[in-house]
């Protein structure tokens, strides 16, 4: 190291750099030194100086114009950065100039940094590629190429070590030389493989590298091409040989070639031929080409087979005979296959035979109109042949199915399904004979067609298992109705369909035997209000009876053929203030529109005084009248009732109407709480069978009260361990009553009930002023309405339901009569309605008793 000064003035010392010896991290750079992976942007080492005057100073750094610039320094602190990356194996050793200045006096210092070594170099393998030539013959264990790999690292890094990719390689590699060698009892082989490729490693022995272990191999491939060299036999190609001499083969005729190579492919020698032995002067082979030919004529041969030994012999390159081989040589003396299988029919030679027969023959019967016989005129194997249908499978099969020389054909049935007229009126198969142990595989065709005859096998199918139709209930006799179709595929007599119609809903209908179209009977009216629905089955059958069924279902389409139709022409309403009566008609047609009815009023006396609900036939007053005096003064003559004509119209196309008069009582209900009974009277006019129905529950709830307190009673007494005196009564059942005691009874036990009650009734006054004096008297009954008439039904009695008239007031009894109000017109009226319903009831009901 050298140091340079300069004085600039006497009285001013230099300043000047610590030497703070080897391994220090600041002074003068003494002996510094440097790993090579050391990252860039380091700080690396801090210069570090003084001044004897103390003056401030400062560091510089500098390097030499030809080389990198490889550090910089902080000129305040001195501390140095790595800002160029490092590679010892490129330069291992950095030149620098560091300076220290107070102003005045610079000095300056030649340092040397050293780079010292990591693990960062894998090694490489060189002068490749690898290519060696060895003899197969070579010996086990001799060395066959050597690989060299270099690593530019130092130390373990740097060494080099060899190994083998492949662990079953015959190859082995030395660890330290890198010497492939052939391992011991491994052989090379030529006709085995050629070309062998070895794979070689080198691996470093590792190293640090950024402060981690790393280890770095490099990997190169020998190719090792095995030289052929004389090794092998000849090999023959095609073994066995067979040949065969038929009785018609020439002398000198070629019988077969044998054909051998030299197993050393590589450099093969060139071969020779020879017959060995086994010939017997009938035969001789061209030394060259390897063909056998016959010399003498095969009749004049002693021998059936012949076992010839043929020699191959490799003649090397200088002439002489090296290696040899001998392959075995079958050659049969054969008759001449040439006749093939020929089909025969009572006339001779034939290749078409035809059967007619039925359809569905029975499983295993045996086509005996064929007279089919095969025959093959050759001699031993070449007259053996095998027998087959070909055709649809499975239908019938062939015996004998193996025939030598010659044989009867039988055709078995094995499918009777399959033979169908219906699905093939015509079957037509191969019969095809083959040989079987001969090289040229004669065969020869017969066709056998067979014509179906049908028969009467099947059975009429419908199109349709069900049939539906619809027809207007105002359809004509005779009208059509549905045409049902059925189909025997059978042909002829047997395939003529007949139908008929059976079933509880058959009678109005008829069926054309032939064509299956169904009618209506010529007088059948039909009417779907009441059936709407028809069920019956329809049969289709065959000559023979087999037949199949379906069934039809016949829907009668509703027309507007029936009126709305009033209970009666003429009725009679009694209306409550701020209560609708209701007018009813039924419409007798099956099915909506034509049974909706809708209600209107055509002409009311007096006008504009009810309304009337067009669905229901509730009729009601105007909201506008609210009293019987307003009534009344809207009314001319104050009448107390009113006429309205009423009009019934249903919804079908063409629409039907019906008019009815209905007249209408109205009463309020001040009136009506006079009197109770008359209010249920006026509630339940309309449904008599209600006021029944009221009667019969609170007798029912009676009964259920009083067996309440009976059963409380009993287990009271029970619980008290009374014990009270039992007594039986013993009465004498009577006898049962015939039916007609039984009405007879009912009869007068109801007009008890009746007698209850009585009607008195005043005679109307004109001017229908309730609030009169005479009103509070009761009024008078009318006269009753004469019974309907009703046919006599024999075997019963004739009964009728006993009617209440009168106001629902019972007799006086011993108590004095209180006074009441009665409305003579109002109750009049009810109590004849009440006796009229229930005489219907009565007439309705005389079958239940």
């Amino acid at each position: 190291m050298r140091r340079c000064t300069w004085h600039v003035a006497q009285a001013n010392f230099a300043p000047h750099f610590f030497d703070n010896g080897v391994g220090s991290t600041n002074g003068n750079m003494a002996l510094f030194s440097l790993p090579e992976d050391t990252p860039v942007g380091s700080h690396v080492y801090t210069l570090n100086g003084t001044d004897p005057e103390g003056d401030p100073i400062s560091y510089h750094i500098s390097f030499d114009p030809s080389a990198r610039s490889v550090f910089s320094v902080d000129p305040t602190f001195g501390n140095i950065t790595l800002v160029e990356e490092l590679d010892r194996e490129r330069e291992d050793e950095i030149e620098a100039i560091i300076s220290i200045s107070d102003g005045l006096n610079l000095v300056a210092e030649k340092v040397v940094i050293l780079v010292t070594d990591t693990n960062d170099e894998a090694p490489r393998f060189i002068q490749e590629p690898y290519v060696a030539l060895v003899p197969e013959d070579i010996p086990a264990g001799s060395s066959i190429f050597k690989v060299h790999a270099v690593d530019r690292d130092t130390g373990s890094g740097g060494s080099v070590t060899y190994f083998l990719q492949n662990l079953h390689s015959p190859f082995a590699v030395d660890r330290h030389s890198g010497v492939l060698r052939l391992q011991a009892g491994a052989t090379l082989d030529y006709e085995r493989s050629w070309t062998h490729y070895v794979t070689v490693v080198a691996k470093d022995g590792g190293g640090r590298l950024h402060g981690a272990d790393v280890v770095f191999s490099a990997t190169t491939t020998v190719t090792v091409n095995v030289e052929d060299v004389q090794d092998t036999a000849p090999v023959f190609v095609g073994t066995p040989y067979y040949g065969y001499v038929y009785e018609d083969t020439l002398p000198g005729s070629e019988v077969l070639k044998v054909v051998a190579m030299d197993g050393d492919r590589g450099k093969p020698n060139r071969i020779l031929y020879s017959l060995a032995n086994g010939d017997e002067g009938a035969f001789e082979i061209n030394e060259t080409s390897g063909a056998i030919s016959i010399t003498q004529s095969p009749a004049q041969l002693q021998r059936e087979v012949y076992e010839l030994h043929v020699q191959v012999t490799e003649m090397s390159p200088v002439g002489s005979p090296a290696a040899q081989a001998t392959v075995p040589v079958t050659i049969r003396i054969v008759d001449l296959n040439n006749h093939p299988p020929t089909f025969y029919g009572e006339s001779g030679p034939q290749n078409r035979f035809e059967l007619s027969m039925n359809e569905h023959p029975p499983q295993g019967e045996i086509l005996r109109g064929l007279k089919i016989t095969v025959n093959d005129s050759d001699q031993g194997a070449n007259a053996k042949f095998n027998l087959q249908l070909v055709g649809p499978r499975g239908i019938f099969r062939v015996v004998p199915q193996t025939v030598l020389n010659e044989a009867q054909v039988t055709i078995i049935v094995e499918n009777s399904a399959a033979i169908d007229f219906e699905k093939s009126k015509v079957l037509t198969f191969k019969l095809l004979a083959v040989e079987v142990n001969t090289p040229e595989k004669f065969s020869s065709t017969a066709d056998v067609v067979i014509q179906l005859l049908d028969t009467n096998d099947n059975v009429p199918k419908f199109d349709s298992l069900y049939y539906v139709a619809r027809i207007p209930e105002n359809a004509p006799g005779g009208s059509s109705v549905v045409a049902v179709t059925a189909v025997d595929p059978d042909t002829g007599p047997w395939g003529e369909v007949k139908y008929s119609i059976y079933g509880t809903g058959a009678d109005l209908f008829l069926i054309h035997p032939s064509t299956g179209l169904i009618y209506t009977q010529p007088w059948a009216s039909l009417d779907a209000e009441a059936t709407a629905r028809y069920n019956f089955y329809v049969k289709a059958e065959d000559m023979e009876g087999k037949y199949s069924v379906a069934e039809v279902f016949i829907t009668l389409l509703d027309v507007n053929d029936h009126p709305p139709q009033f209970g009666k022409s003429v009725q009679k309403k009694t209306m409550v203030l701020g209560t609708p009566v209701k007018i009813e008609a039924i419409d007798e047609d099956a099915e909506e529109p034509n049974n909706l009815v809708d209600y209107s009023i055509t002409h009311a006396e007096p006008a504009n005084v009810f309304d009337i609900n067009a669905h229901t036939g509730e009729i009601w007053l105007k909201n506008s009248i609210r009293s019987l005096d307003a009534l009344h003064n809207i009314t001319p003559g104050r009448d107390c009732i009113w006429s309205l004509e009423v009009q019934a119209k249903d919804r079908g196309s063409p629409s039907f109407s019906t008019t009815a008069l209905l007249k209408i009582d109205i009463t309020d209900a001040e009136t009506l709480s006079r009197s109770p009974m008359a209010a249920f009277l006026i509630q339940t006019k309309d449904n008599p069978m209600k006021a029944v129905g009221v009667l019969a529950g609170t007798m029912a709830t009676v009964v259920a009260i009083t067996v309440l307190i009976s059963t409380a009673t009993f287990w009271r007494n029970k619980k008290s361990n009374k014990v009270l005196p039992v007594r039986r009564v013993v009465r004498k059942r009577p006898s049962p009553a015939p039916r007609t005691i039984r009405i007879e009874w009912l009869k007068s036990k109801s007009a008890k009930a009746a007698t209850k009650f009585m009607l008195k009734e005043k005679p109307p006054n004109e001017n229908c002023n309730n609030n009169s004096p005479e009103s509070s008297l009761p009024p008078r009954a009318p006269a009753l309405p004469p019974p309907p008439s009703v046919a006599p039904s024999t075997g019963a009695a004739h009964w009728t339901v006993p009617t209440v008239s009168g106001s629902l007031t019972p007799q006086p009894t011993q108590h004095p009569p209180k006074p009441k109000t009665m409305g003579s017109p109002i109750q009049s009226t009810l109590i004849s309605e009440l006796k009229q319903k229930f005489e219907k009831k009565s007439v309705h009901n005389k079958a239940y008793f």
